[in-house]
This record gives structure tokens, sequence and C-alpha cells, in this order.
């Protein structure tokens, strides 16, 4: 019997396309610390797509385990398009995955280096390169938070059946 709280989500739609595809799927993320990963790995048959992932919450891990370089991020900041595009190329890179997913945001209470809480910038690595999105999300910190895995994996799912021709 499939799992009531993943059959039928993008989640479990996202490991179907994955898998049918013998494609894999790596995340590097700071606001959601691994709900991308963990969302996903909770999909019976993810241990096929999913290679790992990297949570990335402190700045300076960005660059030490993801990769992203450390002048990008000094003149960027690290809640910027270019560090979430280096975020899931870092990912898909260390984790010798077909995609990459890297998100960085603001969840608040409180804005960071500018940005309000519910910034968000979502990159997706894979065939056809790297594209970075700012979806819109507010709210509470688990809002923020649940909302950018949400665009993550629906944003994902969207790449992976455009790249399949579906």
């Amino acid at each position: 019997m499939p799992d009531p709280l993943v059959a039928g989500t993008a989640a479990a739609e996202l490991v179907a396309a994955l898998a049918a595809q013998r494609q894999t799927v790596a995340t590097a993320e700071s606001l959601t610390a691994g709900l991308i990963a963990a969302t996903i790995a909770g999909v019976p048959g993810a241990s096929v797509v999913l290679r790992g992932g990297l949570i990335v919450y402190a700045t300076d891990l960005k660059s030490t385990l993801a990769g992203v370089d450390a002048g990008r991020l000094a003149a960027d900041g690290p809640v910027s398009e270019s560090t979430a595009a280096a975020l899931a190329e870092g990912a898909a890179a260390r984790c010798a995955a077909t995609w990459g997913v890297g998100v960085t945001g603001v969840a608040g209470p409180d804005p960071q280096d500018g940005h309000p809480p519910g910034t968000l910038y979502l990159g997706i690595a894979g065939p056809g390169g790297t594209v970075v999105t700012c979806p819109s999300v507010s709210g509470d910190r688990w809002d923020i938070r649940s909302g950018a895995t949400h665009a993550a994996v629906s944003g994902l799912l969207t790449r992976v059946h455009a790249a399949a021709g579906m």
C-alpha cells in the first residue's frame, strides 16, 4: 500500500518521472535546511533517484561544501540569484547527479542583508542548463520553508517533464 502522505503528491510524481528517465537529483539547501531532500526521500523508491543533499545554512558552507565561489558570495551575498545557481550546480557536481536543486532565501521573521522574509531564489541545474526563479512565498517561518520546498519539487518536476518532452 502506498504511503498516504506522499501518494499522489508532486514528490511522488517527481520520483516516478526521474526513475522513468533513469535520472538522479541532489540538493544544496540553505533556508529549507534539508526539507527538499527529506520530502523526496519520503517517497517509496526514492533511493533510486536521490543521490544526496547538502545543508549549507551557514554562509561559509555554501563555499566549502557546495563549491560556491567565495568571491561571488562576497560580491552578491548568500541570498542572491547567482548563489542559487551555484548551489544547484554544486549539488549536481558534488553528488554526481543529473539534476541539482539549490535554494537560498530568508525565512524570517527578521530581514537578512536587506532582504525581507519570503525572499526566495530557487536554482535548478540539469540537462539544458541552469535556471533560477524567484517563487513567491509568504507567511511565518514554516510557511516560507514549506512553500520553498513545494516550489522546488514542483519546479524540478516541470523541468524533468520538459527535458523528457512530456
